[in-house]
């Protein structure tokens, strides 16, 4: 997994739709033996579907956890559901590492962004 110490924390950027977002949310259970290197994996692996635009991830103090995975069309999505790596961890996951968890795919039909700019510090006031 990434080190967010080490980088900014910011959302996905806001791309030009259709588009498609995936949302996988979680709970997991007590037996994470293997698990931080397989999402480590599946994060890697995913970047290399043409058409992948990134993801966003989130995890609550009482064990929620929420991954969002962003495609360009549902080409890219087929490609990634069907990947043989990512449907043994699949598998694994449900054997293994989830408690429950849902999975929605939607369409975006709008998008947008904001960044705040930064503001240029003047002499202090007097």
């Amino acid at each position: 997994m990434s080190n967010h110490s080490e980088a900014p924390v910011t959302p996905v950027e806001a791309y030009e739709p259709p588009y498609y977002a995936v949302v996988f949310t979680s709970v997991r259970t007590q037996e994470q033996s293997g698990y931080s290197e397989t999402a480590a994996r599946m994060e890697d692996l995913v970047k290399d579907v043409p058409g992948f635009l990134g993801m966003d991830q989130a995890h609550t103090p009482g064990g929620l956890s929420i991954t969002v995975g962003y495609f360009r069309d549902a080409d890219a999505l087929t490609e990634w559901r069907s990947n043989a790596e990512h449907r043994a961890a699949q598998k694994r996951g449900q054997a293994e590492w989830y408690e429950n968890y849902t999975l929605h795919v939607a369409k975006v039909e709008r998008s947008h962004g904001f960044l705040r700019a930064e503001v240029p510090q003047g002499p202090a006031a007097g």
